[in-house]
Parts: structure tokens; sequence; C-alpha cells
């Protein structure tokens, strides 16, 4: 290598092993730096390197100097701290729109983003392997394409599959055409909110979409999804599950408020009703997994209006009930 041409990548290499060699436990001294450009073909001076810290340091790089025998430079700011970093690896693990392939995939690249001696403590908190996730390997640019048809503006088509007992994907007749709305997390799965001809305002599980393709046709806007917000939606619908929707009165146990305020929103108004319980009223896609949510409280929650909503869930109970009549 040229002597100039070397002398133009000598900070590069530099800010490269201190950005994945150091950290205030394992700082670098100026003969590694020395021996590690040497590695790269480039000749430097002891003198010099004082001076490219420096130039790093004008850069915006935070670089501390420790003193003693074993001192040397080191990074001691970064874009991520190490607790974050294993905040995000805890996320990327236990999603399960993620396969084991593309955790292990995501851990390994923030593992980039601390000193190979930091990223060694990533690496041994993770536990993939036996959680419960995605066969869809594909999901991650699904994601991707669903966001950018958001972005343009553009109405979708797709094929939409159901898993069978035989582990294989049994996609449903036609293609189906959608004005994608927003992309919504709940219940450790993704979800497009959209709206079709046929069904209004609905979602479908990203993780079994498949051949999505942006037909350029502006999305359709109704004045239903202008008021549209992703949150409120997936506080609503249980469990994505569809249904119709009504404004539900409920009275709780106050032992329960917690629970309810955890669902639905801090800002939720719980109007006091006696000594023990408080009512509210909160609009529901009204659906067999409200119910069973609704039901896991036992006499602490009642429904109290709409009279349908009451009589469907009597009915679903009783139903239920009757299979263990002797």
């Amino acid at each position: 290598m040229a002597r100039s041409e070397g002398q133009k990548l000598k900070l590069l290499y530099l800010k490269e092993l201190l950005e994945q060699e150091s950290d205030e436990r394992h700082p670098v001294n100026v003969q590694k730096m020395l021996e590690y450009l040497a590695s790269h073909g480039i000749e430097a001076e002891r003198k010099a390197i004082y001076s490219d810290i420096a130039c790093l340091q004008e850069y915006g790089m935070d670089l501390l100097h420790k003193s003693g025998k074993y001192g040397g430079y080191f990074l001691a700011s970064r874009a991520f701290e190490l607790p974050e970093l294993k905040l995000l690896v805890d996320a990327v693990q236990s999603s399960r729109f993620l396969t084991t392939k593309k955790s292990l995939e995501l851990i390994e690249k923030l593992g980039c983003l601390t000193s190979c001696h930091e990223a060694g403590s990533l690496k041994r908190q993770v536990v993939v392997s036996g959680r419960v996730k995605t066969m869809v390997e594909s999901i991650y640019y699904l994601v991707d394409e669903l966001q950018e048809a958001i972005a343009q503006n553009s109405q979708i088509t797709f094929r939409y599959f159901e898993w069978g007992a035989d582990g294989k994907r049994h996609f449903r007749p036609g293609l189906y055409e959608a004005s994608p709305y927003a992309l919504v997390w709940d219940n450790e799965n993704y979800y497009l909110v959209a709206h079709s001809q046929r069904h209004g305002i609905t979602h479908y599980r990203v993780d079994k979409m498949a051949e999505i393709r942006a037909t350029g046709k502006p999305r359709c806007i109704t004045p239903e999804a202008k008021k549209l917000t992703a949150a409120a939606y997936g506080r609503n619908v249980f469990g994505m599950f569809g249904g119709k929707t009504a404004d539900v009165k409920m009275r709780f146990s106050n032992r329960l408020a917690g629970v309810v305020l955890d669902r639905f929103g801090a800002d939720t108004m719980l109007i006091p009703d006696g000594q023990e319980h408080f009512t509210f009223t909160m609009e529901i896609a009204v659906s067999p997994p409200f119910f069973a949510w609704l039901a896991s409280f036992g006499d602490g929650a009642k429904i109290l209006s709409p009279d349908w909503v009451v009589r469907d869930f009597v009915a679903l109970c009783r139903a239920a009930l009757a299979q263990y009549d002797p």
C-alpha cells in the first residue's frame, strides 16, 4: 500500500479498533494501535498516534485515557449503552414474529454496536431455542413491503393462508385487495389494519400473508379510517379477533382497577359505584376473546349494557358449561 494512501486510511482503522475493542475495562494502548495499523500495512510513529487521537476527539468520539500499567484509550460513550442493548436483545429474542434464524442474525448485529468484550455478555443472555417463533422466514420483509405501501399511499393485493393440521399452508381462494392503514403489534404478533371492500375496516395477521404487491392505486380513506388510531384499535379489539363494535358499560371490583387501566390506558374514566366497585364504558369489538377476558375475573366483573352483549356472553358461558353437565 502506498504511504500516502495508507495515511488516508489510518484514522479510519484507529476508529475501527477503538469502536470494536475498547471499553472502560479494556483500554487500548498506543503499542496495540501501532500493531493494528501495521497488520493493515500502515506504518506510523508513536508521536503521530497522539495527534490522531486528538483528531478523533475533535471529530466527536468520546475518547478517554486511563493511566497505569494496563492503561490506554477507550471509547467512553456510544449510541447505545450496554443496558439498552440488553433490552433490545430481550425484545428480539422474545418476539414471536421473528424466526429463530432472524433473531440470531439481529442479535449478532446488535453486538456490533458495542465492544467485542461487552458483546460477549449479550450473547450469554440469548435464549432463543425453544421459544415459540413464527414459521415464516420472510415476515421481516413483508413488514417492510407493507410499510412502503402505506408510505406510498398505495392499495395492495395479497394471498392469505391458514396453517393446517398437516403443518402445511392452506391458501384461501382468490386474491385479497385492501387499503393498508397501519401495522399493530398485539398478542406477540404483527397485524395489518386495513380497509377492504367486503369487510370495511379489518385486520390481517402479517405472518399469514403472502405475495404482497402494491397496486399503485390510491388507498380508500373512509371517514371511519380518518378517526382510526392504531393504538386504540389494538386496545379495543381483543386478541385481534374481529366482532361487532359497541360501547360496552362494565362494572368491576375495585381490586381490578389496575387490570382495567393496564388494558385500556391510564386515561380511562373509572366512576365509583358504591364502596367496592366502579363502572366504565369502552368501545369494544365484541368477540369470544373479549368474553374470555371478562370471564377470567369471575364475579369481579359484570357487563351492564347493551343487552345484546349481555345475552351473547350468557349464551357463550351456558354453551361452555353444557359440555360438563352429567
